[in-house]
């Protein structure tokens, strides 16, 4: 007979805390945390939470993405599955709670939960690409889960020319199967989320954790602007067609644009093909993100940033073309949930619960395709994400653990 033993919620979250940092040891760089879609460390992350999984009394398997799902059965189900979860993977060169903290808090609530009975099954899943590191195809896992696979991402290569095919097949599953066993929206009663804030609104406020009431619609372009390359001695400034002081003149009207629409918008990458020391650049190569958690918004901003940089290129005698390659829908959490989330932090912290947008995308916007969405944010320092130095408070972790315990619940 196997004895459970009882842990109070502080005890807990330094296993969680401690559990992320074995997580955080499945990477493929020695000096940093990357863990991408379909490698060995994904595998390897997979295997030990689908051992803690185990460990909380859940049923565990693999789905035909490479997803990690664990499940608190019940004896007599009588309502559709509640899903909880978030992402495994990370960026590169990431911090340890990005994702990983959600998954963990999902599965440590349900073995808090151990004992109790509930009128339907309880899923934690872990899903297997969100940030889209390896072929730049973001979501991949909730798109699979939420009917929303593109069979186009098979074909996607990443850097050393491996497709995702290619790439299924050697993890071990049938790309064929990819996205075949998408849940139903009547089989699902809700999907949970816990995440950090990664901003910096909950700290300046001194509160550990805060409802979320949306996720910032975002579309993303590849742009090029091509002008002519030339000498950087003998062609005067005035009669130049600079690729590079067209794009920089782009990238500040990018930047204006956002301001004054009250949108965000960045400019990650930024490159001039064939550039040399003493060569004016005829090409160059730069994304743009812009988000809004208006959709309404997002469009204007969008419709009036890219006519802006057409005429800066009509103006300086470049040929500008962009390519929309990553579109997604603000989408606004449940508002059931949202007052359910609620009144559970007014409960665990006895204080009144601050509501916020989230300007980062998460896996709950495309599980809104499917069933209604409900987030809790988690404090962390400075807001820093996406970054080694992302940090949290054990003490708030306690806070959103509890919190988690006391919103499975509420559904019974």
């Amino acid at each position: 007979m196997t004895v459970f033993i009882e842990m109070d919620t502080q005890s807990r979250a330094m296993r969680l805390m401690e559990q992320s940092d074995v997580l955080a040891s499945f990477s493929e760089s020695e000096t940093g945390l990357t863990r991408a879609y379909l490698t060995p460390q994904h595998r390897a992350a997979h295997d030990q939470l689908a051992l803690w999984m185990q460990q909380a009394g859940l049923e565990t398997w693999q789905d035909s993405v490479g997803n990690q799902w664990g499940r608190k059965v019940s004896p007599n189900p009588t309502k559709p599955t509640l899903i909880l979860g978030s992402h495994s993977d990370t960026v590169v060169n990431a911090g340890k709670y990005d994702g990983n903290l959600g998954v963990l808090l999902a599965i440590e609530t349900l073995a808090a939960l151990r004992g109790e009975t509930f009128p339907f099954h309880i899923d934690v899943v872990a899903f297997a690409d969100e940030e889209g590191t390896r072929f730049n195809t973001t979501l991949i896992g909730s798109s699979s889960v939420a009917g929303c696979f593109n069979s186009n991402w098979l074909q996607v290569a990443d850097a050393n020319g491996v497709t995702m095919t290619q790439a299924m097949r050697e993890f071990g599953l049938d790309p064929e199967k990819a996205g075949s066993d998408a849940r139903k929206a009547q089989d699902v009663l809700a999907y949970l989320e816990a995440h950090i804030e990664q901003g910096p609104v909950l700290e300046a406020e001194n509160l550990a954790v805060g409802v979320v009431t949306g996720i910032a619609g975002a579309k993303r372009f590849q742009c090029e602007v091509t002008g002519m390359a030339g000498h950087a001695g003998t062609v005067p400034v005035r009669l130049r067609q600079d690729a590079m002081t067209g794009a920089a003149e782009m990238i500040l009207a990018i930047e204006k644009l956002a301001k004054d629409q009250g949108v965000v918008a960045t400019v990650g990458k930024c490159e001039i093909i064939s550039g040399a020391v003493n060569v004016i650049a005829g090409k160059v190569k730069f994304t743009i993100d812009i988000r809004s958690a208006s959709q309404s918004a997002l469009e204007t901003a969008t419709y009036e940033m890219l006519e802006q940089l057409k005429h800066i290129a009509q103006q300086r005698k470049l040929t500008f073309d962009c390519e929309n390659i990553y579109k997604a829908k603000a989408v606004q959490c449940s508002n059931k949930l949202q007052q359910k989330w609620a009144y559970v932090v007014e409960r665990v912290t006895n204080s009144s619960a601050r509501f916020l947008p989230s300007g980062a995308g998460h896996d709950a916007m495309v599980m809104a395709e499917l069933t209604d969405t409900g987030m809790l944010f988690i404090r962390c320092e400075k807001g820093i994400s996406h970054n080694p130095r992302e940090q949290v408070l054990t003490s708030d972790v306690e806070i959103g653990l509890a919190c988690f315990i006391e919103m499975i619940r509420s559904f019974r």
